[in-house]
């Protein structure tokens, strides 16, 4: 059985434009009133996670930063589990680059960041991933951001940790997500779900691949394992 649902919020629990999906939002408030724990991942900040996990009615458990922070409860400590400084140096190689060729980019919240930076996609990815390939830094295009992290740092291995700290096991979740930044997460779960909008890579990964994509999605993946989900 499944102790708890671990689920992303861009892409999965949302629509094309990124508005939340209200019946999504019923799922997971139907799950929590039957005293199932859910957890909510993503690459945003801290402070974007507590606001969501207020509105939607978590207990305040969450995964940001692409795992690089993590936090158990409203009233606990976050966990930074990501090194900063190496995110530092990586911008500002980028940025020394791409100000040379007349582009600014565009920085997301970059003083209620811990761990990793993030900015917006009006670079490629691939072209920041040569331009880093001598810096020990990940960069991870999430389809919304793209992000730089420390090496080994994911939502995989912050469901480890946090899995630990609450005293159960990773296996004890059912997870599900869309994008890249989702595949370790899915993997390290007891069950890995994802919809039909995912990333191939991402698909490759799940148990499930529901055939509707984004909310639909989600409501359609996580109603076929509900059952396997038990109250704490």
């Amino acid at each position: 059985m499944l102790k708890a649902l671990l689920t992303d919020v861009d892409g999965t629990i949302t629509d094309p434009t990124r508005r939340i999906d209200t019946g999504a939002v019923e799922l997971i408030r139907s799950l929590i009133d039957q005293d199932i724990e859910v957890v909510l991942a993503s690459g945003n900040t801290s402070c974007f996670m507590d606001a969501v996990c207020r509105m939607i009615g978590t207990n305040g458990t969450f995964i940001a930063e692409n795992g690089g922070v993590y936090r158990i409860g409203f009233l606990g400590t976050p966990r930074i589990k990501g090194d900063q400084s190496i995110c530092r140096t990586a911008l500002e190689t980028l940025q020394e680059y791409y100000r040379k060729k007349g582009v600014e980019l565009e920085l997301f919240s970059p003083t209620y960041r811990f761990a990793d930076l993030a900015f917006a996609r009006t670079v490629p990815s691939d072209e920041v991933k040569q331009v880093l390939a001598d810096v020990p830094v990940q960069v991870i295009d999430t389809g919304y951001a793209i992000h730089l992290q420390s090496p080994g740092i994911n939502k995989g291995t912050a469901l480890v940790a946090l899995a630990q700290e609450m005293g159960w096991s990773p296996s004890d979740f059912l997870a599900i997500g869309d994008s890249l930044n989702d595949i370790q997460m899915l993997h390290t779960a007891g069950v890995g779900v994802t919809v039909a909008n995912a990333h191939p890579d991402t698909k490759n990964v799940a148990q499930y691949v529901s055939e509707k994509k984004y909310g639909n999605g989600f409501i359609d993946a996580i109603g076929k394992y509900r059952s396997y989900l038990r109250a704490r």
